[in-house]
């Protein structure tokens, strides 16, 4: 049989079994993030399997993307609009006019002092006003019923909206980073794409009227029922009895099914998407400059514009990641963002599925989130075994017990060691 389906199965008959020995409530729990960090993966994947481009800034257009779905779907505050919305937006404009002022009279006066004396001047006068116009405008809007709200809300529209909204966002980020970082060295480049993604953060966290900071933003709108909503149901009442489950439980695996659903479709979509990139003549490019730059410039590549290409792709589809796991939270929360969990968690599914294949990346995606999710309970049970013939209050028994709550990363490096030593380039290597 075909090793890649083999490994496959093996993953599937993992989710399988905790549906049997555990639940399948959490079976598909695990199952609906495996299929957002599978999608994450591919995200990363490309940059770094096609193109070579180091990026550990994930979190940062996985929180964007997160952001998209309050400024999408989420109504809009019409207080807080009155009390300063147009102000904060005529405050951003002034400062993207003075950033735009600055770089033309750059670009125009020839060098010297003069020049410079000129773009801080613009940068002065312009950081003045726009402060002038930006803090009123904020702290109106942060009064808003703080409690509550503080914030200006979002569109209203459709939260799959957001999926996409969210891409064009990260998409966005993406532009103005890879024009300024694209040209720095590998290991540079993963400092700053690092730095930004904190910068990403800081903001989300203290900037309270975009979405109301470290006071999270609950209730967002789902795009499946709501489980009291099924179980109100006669019909769904009723077919659930017929499967012989009560209609708490058939109602979340119902929700959770559909939402696995909807991953998985775009899931598909962007496997076969990059599948074709891949196999083009501009996947052949990109590898022959991610092998190769100098070859690849010397046959008049433009390398540097190629990476800002794949960059963009990558950061795109890690936002559009962010946007789903938002979706299914029902909440942002920006201090979840942690680099442990969206970019070291990420870079290993990558790193063990194999660089450079989609179909690796998908496979890493399901394997390491499974093993992030379950192997403390498991660990914690091996080891409430183990410690059986320990007396109760033995220092050694406590010490073991509680040592199990670092069983997630020791398993994570001892994965990844494995892999490294036995298959080099991944589970599902690049052919």
């Amino acid at each position: 049989m075909n090793r890649n389906a083999l490994l496959f199965g093996g993953v599937a008959l993992l989710y399988i079994l905790t549906g049997f020995m555990q639940s399948w409530n959490t079976a598909l729990a695990i199952f609906n993030m495996g299929l957002i960090s599978a999608v994450m993966a591919l995200g990363v994947n490309i940059q770094w399997g096609y193109a070579g481009l180091f990026n550990v800034g994930v979190m940062g257009f996985v929180a964007l993307g997160g952001l998209a779905t309050v400024l999408v779907a989420m109504p809009p505050i019409p207080e807080a609009w009155a009390a300063g919305g147009l102000r904060i937006y005529a405050a951003l404009l002034l400062g993207a006019g003075t950033i735009g002022a600055a770089i033309v009279t750059y670009r125009k006066m020839s060098g010297g002092k003069l020049r410079a004396l000129a773009v801080l001047a613009i940068f002065v006068v312009g950081y003045i006003l726009y402060r002038g116009v930006f803090d009123p405008a904020r702290d109106a809007i942060e009064a808003v019923n703080p409690a509550l709200t503080g914030y200006l809300g979002g569109a209203g529209l459709p939260i799959l909206l957001a999926w996409p909204a969210g891409g064009l966002l990260a998409a966005g980020a993406a532009w103005l980073i890879g024009k300024t970082a694209l040209g720095l060295r590998s290991d540079y480049l993963a400092i700053a794409t690092l730095g930004i993604a904190e910068i990403i953060i800081a903001v989300m966290k203290n900037e309270d009227w975009l979405g109301r900071g470290v006071k999270n933003v609950v209730g967002l709108p789902r795009p499946v029922p709501y489980e009291v909503d099924l179980q109100e149901s006669a019909s769904f009442v009723e077919n659930a009895a017929w499967l012989g489950l009560d209609p708490a439980t058939a109602s979340t695996i119902w929700v959770k099914l559909l939402y696995g659903c909807l991953f998985a479709i775009v899931l598909l979509l962007l496997i076969w998407l990059t599948q074709m990139a891949l196999n083009s003549p501009w996947g052949r490019m990109m590898r022959a400059i991610r092998d190769n730059e100098t070859a690849a410039e010397a046959m008049g590549k433009d390398v540097t514009r190629r990476h800002l290409q794949i960059f963009i792709t990558g950061s795109a589809i890690c936002g559009m990641a962010g946007a789903m796991m938002t979706t299914l939270d029902g909440q942002l929360t920006p201090g979840t963002y942690q680099p442990l969990r969206f970019t070291f968690l990420i870079w290993v599914m990558v790193i063990v599925g194999g660089s450079g294949n989609n179909w690796g990346s998908v496979l890493g995606g399901f394997l390491i989130w499974w093993l992030w999710i379950q192997v403390e309970p498991i660990g914690g049970a091996i080891m409430n075994v183990i410690t059986l013939p320990l007396a109760d209050g033995s220092g050694l028994k406590e010490h073991l017990l509680d040592s199990v709550q670092h069983i997630r990363l020791l398993t994570m490096g001892v994965v990844l060691l494995l892999v490294l030593r036995f298959s080099p380039r991944g589970l599902i290597p690049e052919k």
